[in-house]
């Protein structure tokens, strides 16, 4: 047993991090306003509000492309299975917190979790009206979430991929949709775990979230808040992931938030302001918002770009560009370790991730076809990008 207990069972070496009080972000939890699920940036393109083009867009921008259809088809058909019937009869296990936190933790890596990390639910992260992504003219619903904690699990979107691709061609969103889909797939079986062990759970999801998810991986020490807008980054994935939520009322252990040095090092990078194709990333300094700090973004641009780009499909270069987004190699994992521990060596690696020449795509390494269902009716053909490269061969 005791050679169980001190087996290496996380990913990466989480327990080696800095844990802090409270999280590197000023967060003023007082004065932080419950928001609508509808000011999300996709939700208001879906609304039309950034325009009648961007509202069709925002239907076709995902499934225009074969690998991201088909992910995010999958995707789509697990929504009945987010929540449902807790048993009426706890399981026989250990009901100390301690206990049920390795299990839970354990359960989630078993499913192929890549990191996992546990906080208490607070009230600002749960969305005040639910808007329906798929019906985007039916009537906003208002939720009601009381659940005491929630369980975080992060995918990642694939290194090898990132690092072939240009950030925002057409194997994009197939990225992303990876990440939402078997995040999704792993809350959703966790959840149904946790109400078969007799404890109330739901599973929260891309585009089926019913919090706001950045406050809760700030809370479980899954990362920092970072200079593209609010996405927090994590020390061993950088940008490059996606997360689902566990909520529930199973007695766990928070895990505390982490300090890395993220906020001087995107202080000083501003590689992703720089990089960023729709300007949608501000180069200065942080702002105030709803009760909390964060850089300002335009969210406008942003969803102009992933939604309405003609030239791809979606758009990640923020995340191909970061130079947190790394392979786990031995190299990577020292200079890593020195990036989170030395402000002189978060410098160096700012000027050493441009003279190596990180954040080009590597196209040796392209696997996917490039392809577009232009009208929607399942009729693929070579994007008008693309067709003099591809006549070329």
């Amino acid at each position: 047993m005791s050679g169980y207990l001190n087996r290496k069972w996380e990913t990466f070496p989480v327990h080696k991090l800095k844990r802090v009080s409270n999280p590197t972000t000023l967060i003023h939890s007082d004065m932080v306003q419950r928001v609508r699920e509808r000011e999300a940036g996709f939700c208001k393109s879906a609304a039309g509000d950034y325009g009648p083009k961007l509202e069709t867009e925002t239907r076709r921008f995902v499934p225009k492309h074969p690998a991201s259809g088909a992910l995010s088809w999958m995707r789509n058909n697990m929504k009945p299975f987010l929540d449902g019937i807790t048993s009426a009869h706890q399981a026989p296990i250990p009901d100390d917190p301690a206990s049920l936190t390795r299990h839970i933790k354990e359960m989630a890596y078993f499913l192929r979790a890549d990191t996992v990390g546990i906080c208490e639910l607070p009230p600002y992260a749960v969305y005040s009206h639910q808007f329906d992504f798929m019906k985007p003219a039916a009537a906003e619903v208002p939720i009601e979430l009381n659940h005491k904690y929630a369980i975080a699990v992060l995918i990642d979107q694939d290194y090898r991929t990132s690092h072939a691709t240009s950030g925002s061609d057409w194997i994009s969103n197939a990225m992303s949709m990876l990440a939402y889909t078997t995040s999704g797939f792993i809350a959703i079986i966790l959840a149904e775990y946790i109400r078969r062990l007799g404890y109330p759970a739901k599973a929260h999801y891309a585009p089926f979230y019913d919090l706001v998810v950045p406050p809760i991986l700030l809370l479980a020490g899954l990362g920092e808040m970072c200079r593209i807008g609010d996405i927090v980054l994590n020390p061993f994935l950088g940008p490059r992931f996606k997360a689902a939520v566990v909520t529930t009322d199973m007695p766990l252990l928070s895990d505390k938030p982490i300090d890395f040095g993220l906020q001087d090092f995107c202080s000083k990078c501003k590689k992703c302001a720089r990089e960023c194709p729709s300007g949608a990333i501000s180069d200065g300094g942080k702002e105030m918002y709803n009760g909390y700090e964060k850089w300002p973004m335009d969210k406008k641009k942003c969803t102009g770009m992933r939604v309405g780009n003609q030239r791809g499909s979606g758009c990640g270069t923020c995340i191909k560009v970061c130079p947190w987004n790394k392979p786990y190699t031995p190299f990577h994992r020292s200079v890593g370790w020195a990036m989170r521990n030395s402000s002189i060596a978060r410098s160096f690696a700012i000027w050493g991730d441009d003279l190596l020449g990180y954040g080009k795509p590597d196209y040796s390494q392209k696997w996917w076809f490039d392809l577009e269902d232009v009208n929607g009716d399942g009729v693929l053909s070579i994007p008008a990008n693309k067709k003099s490269e591809f006549e070329g061969r």
